[in-house]
């Protein structure tokens, strides 16, 4: 019996067959138009392109004298837990010697990078070269060369490196991550574990993550198996193009499970241009804090969906300010382009010119006002606009109320006296209504509300007395709102709270 087969059917049938006898199948990828997009029968060629310009990178740090930098009082010998005598008293002054000595040993530590140019120029991240003394760039061929930094940027992790040799050194490219799409194939080439130039492959599994290492997250998802060593090392895209940092991975093991990160070549090298050409990062500033529209801010700001960012506290003198940006405006569109996520924001204004003269679009009180302002320059002392809150702490029960308290949406609300900025060390100059104490379960304890905190504003209107308050919380009741917007001063810090409206105000006395 004759059986024939067409494409469609050894293209089903094939990698089964191979699976079931334990072998690894690359499954091709298929362009719509039928052209072949994975990387053909091998990676080789490729790799051997690439190999040449990742380096080895590793690190000494003298460990410095602990007995001659501690308390004296520190140097003595720890309170003996045997008797006087005992034979384990030896023993235990011998291990004691011995962690003394094992403290002062040097400390070694591996990574990777990648040469970027045939002088010298290498890249890594900050974290493989953090406070070494010694930096060793070690070649394919095992050419061994020392390296000196040239610039580094914690902010995004970054650092750039230089080192000397008697021969133009081979190098790879920056591509263009901003095209790499989820699905697309990759390499990641580094040295994991100490072991040597090391390839894996995988897909683009996710864009945009944000793995709350700082206010620029970015970063690239790959199932690409890194591991410990691969930081700083290059990922490829099929044209030999580095489209990303190898820089963390998710891992309960510490080994690859499948979830790593990198650092997408469109933010990494503008930075490592200004490294270069500066030795530091120089970054667009706006000089706002900003945090996230959720839902419920939203609909108290009358936002059809949450977008945007919202400013919290706008500083004195910095671009905003002179732009007339206020607390409370909701930042929809910077330079052309529209904020979709509040963190959109600060990697925006970071990468945008300083100096440059950009338009803006913010929600302001129930409708979109175009301003425009120039970007300044971070100062070395900022962060940077910053994002996010710190988590709240345990609230307290409700205590009893004075007479010129109210309680409102679980929140015990008394005027802010000399006695209550005493208690709770607040500022002499501090204006508005304090919240003396918060019932557990009520719309303040689940927003994160605080014993301490001090209202400002209740839908973007001054308060400053608990009754006036719980009036402007009726209002907005009776008006049919879900919630209601509060600012709110957290020790000298401002920021916006959206409570739900589940509970009624107590009724003026």
């Amino acid at each position: 019996m004759r059986i024939v087969l067409n494409l469609a059917d050894v293209t089903r049938l094939i990698p089964r067959a191979l699976l079931s006898l334990g072998l690894v199948v690359a499954v091709l990828s298929l362009s719509p138009q039928g052209a072949m997009a994975g990387p053909g029968e091998s990676f080789a060629p490729l790799v051997e392109n690439l190999l040449p310009a990742v380096v080895n990178i590793s690190t000494v740090q003298n460990a410095k004298d602990l007995r001659a930098q501690a308390d004296p009082q520190q140097q003595v010998l720890p309170p003996m837990p045997f008797p006087p005598g005992s034979p384990f008293e030896e023993l235990f002054r011998n291990f004691f010697d011995q962690q003394q000595q094992r403290q002062q040993r040097p400390v070694n530590s591996l990574g990777s990078g990648f040469i970027i140019d045939p002088s010298g120029i290498v890249v890594t991240n900050n974290h493989v070269i953090a406070d070494a003394d010694v930096i060793n760039v070690t070649l394919q061929d095992n050419t061994s060369l020392k390296a000196e930094i040239i610039g580094r940027d914690k902010k995004i992790d970054l650092a750039v490196l230089k080192v000397k040799s008697d021969k133009p050194l081979p190098f790879v490219r920056w591509g263009n991550s901003d095209t790499a799409r989820v699905g697309d194939w990759i390499l990641a080439i580094g040295n994991p574990f100490g072991l040597g130039g090391t390839v894996t492959t995988g897909i683009v599994s996710a864009r945009a993550r944000n793995i709350n290492s700082g206010p620029y997250d970015d970063f690239i998802q790959t199932d690409a198996p890194i591991n410990r060593g691969n930081s700083g090392g290059p990922m490829f895209n099929m044209q030999g193009e580095v489209v990303g940092i190898n820089s963390a991975i998710f891992s309960p093991s510490g080994g690859s499970v499948g979830i790593g990160f990198a650092m997408p070549s469109a933010l990494a090298k503008p930075v490592v241009d200004q490294l270069q050409k500066f030795g530091k990062a120089k970054r667009g500033w706006l000089g706002v804090r900003i945090q996230a529209v959720t839902p419920e801010i939203a609909e108290s700001l009358g936002l059809t969906k949450p977008r945007g960012a919202l400013v919290a506290n706008v500083s004195e003198g910095g671009p905003a300010a002179a732009a007339k940006i206020q607390a409370g405006d909701v930042v929809l569109n910077f330079d052309g382009k529209d904020i979709t996520e509040m963190r959109r924001l600060p990697r925006l204004v970071a990468e945008t010119a300083i100096g440059k003269r950009v338009d803006a679009t913010v929600w302001r009180k129930g409708q979109e006002v175009k301003t425009h302002l120039v970007v300044g320059e971070l100062p070395d002392k900022e962060d940077g606009d910053e994002v996010g809150q710190k988590a709240p702490d345990k609230n307290e029960g409700l205590k009893a109320p004075n007479p010129a308290a109210v309680r409102v949406l679980g929140m015990n609300l008394v005027p802010l006296t000399a006695e209550g900025r005493a208690k709770f060390k607040l500022d002499a100059e501090a204006k508005g209504v304090l919240i003396e104490s918060i019932a557990p379960g009520g719309s303040a304890a689940e927003r994160g509300l605080q014993p301490g905190d001090v209202l400002l504003e209740v839908a973007q209107q001054e308060v400053t007395t608990p009754q006036q308050l719980a009036d402007k919380i009726k209002e907005a009741q009776d008006s049919g709102k879900k919630s209601v917007l509060l600012l709110l001063n957290r020790g000298g810090d401002l920021r916006f709270v959206a409570l739900k409206l589940d509970e009624k105000p107590a009724p003026k006395p």
